[in-house]
């Protein structure tokens, strides 16, 4: 297995070669009570870099262009906007199926698998009302 090889493993796409590429890094803690915050974003040679130290650390990544141009517009250290929270909610529900767990507030016992989308509806739902709250709008 080649070097390359290694880096790509769990993941689909290889690195772009492409100086237009964009990478976003995000951030949520299972146990805290606020949205994903944008952790690092980046084009050209910085996105490659992220991308590079998510492959080399096995980190799974995703691509999806209008989102990742949505995210780096965002301050890094800043919570994600409410117009990605149905994506980003989406991406979360995968990583915690993926890793054996269920979304923080569902046990597996009470969703069968396949209600996935209202598992997803439900996590984007709560994450929007969190960053209402957060950040004083109206429900």
């Amino acid at each position: 297995m080649t070097s390359s090889d290694e880096q790509n493993r769990g993941n689909l796409k290889p690195i772009p070669d492409t100086k237009d590429a964009v990478a976003v890094a995000l951030h949520h803690a299972e146990e805290a009570d606020f949205a994903p915050k944008v952790v690092a974003a980046g084009r050209g040679t910085t996105a490659e870099q992220i991308l590079e130290i998510a492959f080399a650390k096995g980190i799974k990544v995703r691509e999806d262009a209008n989102l990742a141009q949505l995210l780096s517009a965002v301050d890094e250290d800043s919570e994600i906007p409410l117009d990605a929270f149905a994506a980003v909610a989406e991406i979360l529900v995968y990583l915690y199926r993926a890793n054996g767990k269920a979304p923080p507030g569902h046990e597996k016992s009470q969703k069968p698998s396949d209600q996935r989308s209202e598992n997803i509806q439900e996590l984007a739902d709560v994450l929007a009302a969190k960053w209402r709250r957060d950040n004083g709008a109206k429900e």
